[in-house]
């Protein structure tokens, strides 16, 4: 029996991604999301909201991806994985958090709209890009290779 551990929210980014590097060069970005629930009581017919607020973390490319396309406020959609972190505190305490380990982040077009600049790919084949060498990674403007539907797919 498989179980899966997928998850996708839609709400709005709290903080600006935070990217940063591992020790052995792997791109990290980590910021919140928000999700706001908004329901009409039926008993007082009065309408309620409740927020929950979510941690998450992009790594690779995509943590360049999003630490250049979103910001603070913007609307996001994100997929991947629950995932529970544990450690000690100094003072000996133990501490867990669930995080939501990302698979992709969108921007929302519901109430915005997007300019998509797809990445430059290195050896044309493998679908992966090292950035070409720019921060926040990404083909600069006009240096975008024409759709070729026998490629596979980004």
């Amino acid at each position: 029996m498989a179980i899966d551990n997928n998850v996708t929210i839609t709400g709005n980014a709290t903080r600006e991604p935070e990217l940063r590097w591992t020790p052995s060069g792997q791109a990290v970005a980590n910021f919140g999301v928000a999700v706001n629930r908004r329901w009409q009581n039926r008993q007082t017919q009065e309408w309620e909201e409740a927020v929950s607020f979510f941690d998450v973390t992009a790594w690779a490319q995509l943590a360049e991806n999003t630490a250049e396309s979103i910001s603070k406020g913007s609307r996001v959609t994100v997929t991947g994985r629950l995932d529970q972190r544990s450690w000690e505190t100094q003072d000996g305490d133990k501490r867990s958090k669930v995080e939501i380990v990302a698979d992709d982040v969108a921007v929302s077009l519901r109430w915005a709209t997007a300019e998509v600049m797809k990445n430059e790919r290195p050896d044309g084949a493998s679908g992966r890009s090292t950035g070409g060498g720019r921060p926040g990674g990404g083909a600069p403007a006009g240096n975008v290779p024409p759709y070729n539907p026998d490629e596979e797919p980004f």
